[in-house]
């Protein structure tokens, strides 16, 4: 005795097919640009925060430095940070704030992960006899580049101390 199976249950049609194959692949690539996407925002994020660490760094030694005037128009970044990072004097570098007398200006190129090169400004103001406000502009270029003229992002950090 012989069964027939019917037609219907034989397999799947090939519509059915290529229709999961498009939403598997849909699924994929969606997944594949979240992924890229969180890491470029986590790359920008960690150059922020490294803009964000020079410019307190710069900033907090300028204000502190021992045995001179609490910010210090001789004050030299270079005498206190040559050592560990690649810190050079610079001719170019970010805009001085108006009202403010520009102190110098380095680059700091950072051999880490991503190779970004920072442009900073130091510059100070007498706000009032006895207070000075020092200001640190740190800028730098998201794609990377070595040139100040590529630089797209800015952060600015000022403080105010006695002398």
């Amino acid at each position: 005795m012989t069964v027939k199976r019917p037609k219907c249950a034989a397999a799947m049609t090939l519509v059915e097919v290529m229709g999961a194959i498009l939403i598997l692949a849909v699924a994929v690539i969606g997944a594949s640009a979240y992924r890229y996407h969180a890491a470029l925002d986590a790359r920008k994020a960690d150059e922020r925060a490294t803009a964000t660490r020079i410019a307190l760094l710069l900033c907090e030694n300028w204000r502190g430095v021992s045995g001179a005037v609490s910010g210090d128009e001789a004050y030299d970044a270079e005498d206190y940070f040559a050592h560990g990072l690649s810190f050079d004097a610079s001719s170019e570098g970010p805009e001085v704030p108006a009202d403010f007398t520009e102190l110098a200006t380095y680059t700091i190129a950072l051999k880490g992960k991503y190779g970004v090169t920072y442009y900073t400004t130091l510059s100070w103001k007498d706000v009032s006899p006895g207070l000075r406000a020092l200001n640190v502009i740190v800028a730098w270029g998201q794609q990377g580049s070595g040139s100040f003229a590529d630089a797209d992002k800015s952060f600015r950090l000022t403080t105010y101390t006695t002398y």
